[in-house]
C-alpha cells in the first residue's frame, strides 16, 4: 500500500508564494516520476509540472518563469514552490506519483489534493 499526503495549501493574495509538498510512503524502492496536476471548477484535471528521478523537469507553459518543481529522493517527497500566483491559479491541486516500484508490483498513485485559492 503506497500513501500520498500533500500539505501547503492555502489562501493566498495574487503575487503572493506558496510551496505545496507531498510525501509518498509505504513500501516504496523506487518511483519513476512525481508531479503535480491542478483542477479548477468546471474543467479538466490538467499537468503542472513533473520530476522524474533523473532530474529531468517540464512545466506547463502557464506555469513556466513562475513555479519551480523539486524532488527529494531519498525522502520520497516533491515540492512546488508557486511564486506571483494569478487567481487563474486557483484550483485543488493534486500529487501523482508514476511507476512506483514495491516488492510486489509497480503501481501508479495520487494524493488527496489540496486547495490553492489565489484572491484579493
Amino acid at each position: 500500500q503506497v500513501q500520498l499526503v500533500e500539505s501547503g495549501g492555502g489562501l493566498v493574495q495574487p503575487g503572493g508564494s506558496l510551496r505545496l509538498s507531498c510525501q509518498a510512503s509505504g513500501s516504496i524502492r523506487s518511483i519513476s516520476a512525481m508531479g503535480w496536476y491542478r483542477q479548477a471548477p468546471g474543467k479538466e484535471r490538467e499537468l503542472v509540472a513533473v520530476a522524474t528521478s533523473g532530474g529531468t523537469t517540464n512545466y506547463a507553459d502557464s506555469v513556466k518563469g513562475r513555479f519551480t518543481i523539486s524532488r527529494d529522493n531519498a525522502k520520497n517527497t516533491v515540492y512546488l514552490q508557486m511564486n506571483s500566483l494569478k487567481p487563474e491559479d486557483t484550483a485543488v491541486y493534486y500529487c501523482k506519483a508514476d511507476r512506483i516500484r514495491t516488492p510486489w508490483a509497480f503501481m501508479d498513485a495520487w494524493g488527496q489534493g489540496t486547495q490553492v485559492t489565489v484572491s484579493s
